[in-house]
Parts: C-alpha cells; structure tokens; sequence
C-alpha cells in the first residue's frame, strides 16, 4: 500500500510538473488569449478577402474578433481614434491622407497589406476612345460627347463615381469643381456595385459609360482595360492636384498618363493604445503582405457568385502556409 501511494505520489508530481512546463508554451502559443479586438471594415467589399485574412490570423494568435463592422470610412477614423474601434486594413493612401487629422494623435498606419499596387482613375469604352478620340475629362465638355455618355436624358455625360463617405468621392468632387464640369457630368452616387452593374449593362447593350474604378476590383475584370475600355486622363492645371503621372500604362490613351488619383497603399491603421498592449498585432501587422494580384483574382471570383470571403481567406492562408507559420512565430515571439 505504501508503494503504491509513493508511485501515485511520483506520478502526481511528474504529471504537475508536465502541466507546469505546458503551460507557458500555450500561453506563448496563443499571446492574444483573452483578448478582444474590435476590428472594422470598409464598405466596398472588395476589400474584404484581405479584412478576412487578418482577421483569421488575429485567431491563430488566440485573439477573438468582434467584428468586423463593416462602416464609412470617416466614421471608422473616428471611431479607431477614440478607440471605439482598434483597427482596419482597408487604409488607401494618400486617398485617405484627407482623414489624417481626425486620428493621427492617437491611432496610427501600421504596416501594409499591399503597396504602390491600387490604380485608380476614370475609364471609358474604348469604341467613345475611336469614335470621339477621347483623350481627357475636359472632353466631356463637348456637345457631342455629353450626348454620347448622357444615358438618363439630363443633357449630362453620366459618369458612375463613389457613395457619399468614400475617399474616391471627395476626389472626384474636386475634379468635377476644378475642371468646371457641374454643367457636363452627372456624378453618380448610389451604391457602387449597383451602379456598376447596370453601367455593364449598358456596354453590353452597345451604349457609351463612364466610370471611376480602382485596382484590384472586378470592374476591370468584367470590363477589360485594353480591349472594352480606355484610361482617359485628368488634365493638368495650376493649382490642381492630379498626382503623378503613370508611365508604361498601355492601356491608357497617353503614355504617360495623369490619371488624377497616385497609385494608392493598402494599409492597416491601428489604435496606438492597442497597439502598445498588444505587440504580437504589431508585428504581425508588419510582416504581412498579400500580393494585389489575389486580391484581384478573389475580387474577379466574387463578382463571378463565389461569396464565400471566409473559405477564401482560409484557402489564402494555406496555399501560403510557410509564410504564415513565419509570421505568427514572429508575433509569439514579439509578445514574449
């Protein structure tokens, strides 16, 4: 009887002693245990794949996500500074340069999910490009090119912009002021996708369209630059921002061409207090890259009826195991 509560005894200890070791290992394996980020997202869902990826590694790192809320983009700015809401990764910059003010003292750009990848600018069916050798906005000012673009009767060039909150939306405002077009295009505000739709509807239909877009998105996928539409380009005035000049873009009307809006960043932006308690989402949000060709080609799939962001983003995650496994040993490590 002794020797058997001595051997209970010894393997008592021992099994302690396993549970003692263990113990700081899923704590180093899982740094955000107990943790809630409250994670926000815009609204295009074009950037939703890459909020997903995020969002599913925050989870490996033990972390839950509240979220993510999908909102406005000056709301969001609003909210991660007064830390209502710790961060997103649907950051365009510089389009978002003009929010800086509301959050850069207490929430900051951290990392980058994709960088000098995002074109964006107005596009135009290359059939108006040969018809009426459309070259840039200010041609919209022609009797004859309104009426060509003017699908709703106004005596307006109709041209589908961005929803009211969007960055892309206060730009093209300035352009629209800048230029002096009021009189000659109609900007169209509604929901983009909506409004896409029915613009490649249009085309197909065999009438003119107008539209802002940016890359990656399924618009230039539907509608092929090159080959079904033309980047048209933004003159350049005194006084007028039109961003640097793209060279090489064979699939604009002018090499090289101003296309109004500089090659856009995609980057997180974080609450600076979470960020300090939370170093494992610091480094992560350093290391993490995703190449704008899958976010493209995740886009082009959406539009198709694949809308299964989250399958995607954990697909995403295991086609690039190897990078993943290094960039969650690395914020283990930093949380150390």
């Amino acid at each position: 009887m002794a020797n058997a509560i001595r051997k209970f005894a010894a393997a008592a200890a021992l099994s302690g002693a396993v549970f003692a070791y263990a113990a700081p290992s899923i704590a180093a394996d899982m740094p955000g245990e107990g943790v809630t980020i409250k994670m926000g997202q815009a609204t295009w869902d074009t950037g939703w794949f890459h909020s997903e990826i995020y969002s599913q590694l925050f989870q490996k790192l033990g972390y839950s996500v509240d979220g993510p809320t999908t909102l406005d983009v000056p709301a969001f700015y609003q909210s991660v500074a007064f830390g209502d809401l710790d961060l997103w990764v649907n950051g365009w910059f510089p389009l978002h340069d003009t929010y800086k003010p509301a959050f850069e003292d207490t929430a900051s750009i951290v990392g980058a999910v994709a960088e000098k990848g995002a074109l964006q600018g107005y596009l135009v069916d290359k059939a108006a490009v040969d018809e009426f050798g459309i070259k840039s906005l200010d041609d919209f000012k022609r009797p004859e090119v309104k009426e060509a673009f003017d699908r709703n009767a106004d005596g307006k060039a109709d041209l589908v912009a961005c929803p009211p909150g969007w960055g892309c939306e206060v730009k093209i405002s300035e352009h629209m002021e800048a230029y002096d077009l009021g009189d000659d295009i109609n900007t169209i505000k509604a929901g983009y996708s909506a409004s896409m739709a029915d613009a490649v509807a249009s085309y197909e239909a065999g009438e003119h369209i107008l539209f802002y877009t940016w890359t990656p998105n399924w618009t230039v996928n539907q509608l092929k630059p090159g080959e079904d539409v033309m980047w048209i380009t933004v003159p350049e005035r005194d006084g007028v921002d039109t961003a640097p000049a793209v060279k090489g873009l064979e699939t604009c009307v002018s090499d090289p061409c101003s296309m109004g809006f500089a090659a856009a960043d995609i980057l997180p932006v974080a609450n600076d207090a979470f960020i300090e308690k939370n170093p494992a989402i610091k480094t992560l949000l350093d290391e993490v890259r995703i190449p704008v060709q899958d976010i493209y080609a995740q886009n082009a799939a959406m539009n198709e009826g694949d809308d299964d962001v989250k399958a995607q983003a954990a697909a995403w995650i295991e086609k690039h195991q190897d990078e993943v496994n290094k960039w969650l040993d690395d914020a283990r490590a930093a949380a150390k």
